[in-house]
């Protein structure tokens, strides 16, 4: 992992991205969130700063479709980071990005590549429906 140049907004961001991780955001609900807090932090240095935080591998950023927003999220060290390893579910009702690990899906992935000669990239695949919160409140 590198450490990038520490500026005063790169470090406010920082310290919000810490605060919520494993949270999937876009760039504008952290400029919403920072402002909603006090910060003067820019949308463009919020977009530049989390490219940074990307490049030093400090930070995820999801493209899930291209409908959607750009998602990000924070890695504190030795935890999990995707890696192109996981599959993806995605909330229909919120829009919440859920990480999906399962040995079941994993063996689907093997079937697939070995009897049909196809891989599948875990990293860019979405299984889209309802999360159990927005199910709980449809009940």
């Amino acid at each position: 992992m590198k450490k990038g140049y520490q500026t005063k907004h790169r470090e406010e961001l920082l310290n919000y991205m810490r605060s919520n991780p494993g949270r999937h955001m876009t760039a504008g609900d952290i400029c919403s969130c920072m402002k909603d807090h006090g910060s003067n932090i820019g949308t463009a240095t919020v977009y530049r700063q989390l490219e940074k935080l990307v490049d030093d591998g400090l930070v995820n950023k999801y493209i899930i479709d291209e409908g959607s927003s750009a998602c990000y999220e924070f890695i504190p060290e030795g935890e999990h980071a995707c890696e192109g390893k996981c599959f993806h579910l995605k909330c229909e009702g919120c829009g919440k990005l859920i990480h999906l690990q399962c040995e079941e899906i994993d063996m689907l992935n093997e079937h697939i590549g070995k009897d049909h000669g196809f891989t599948i990239d875990p990293f860019r695949t979405v299984f889209y429906g309802t999360c159990e919160d927005c199910a709980s409140k449809e009940e």
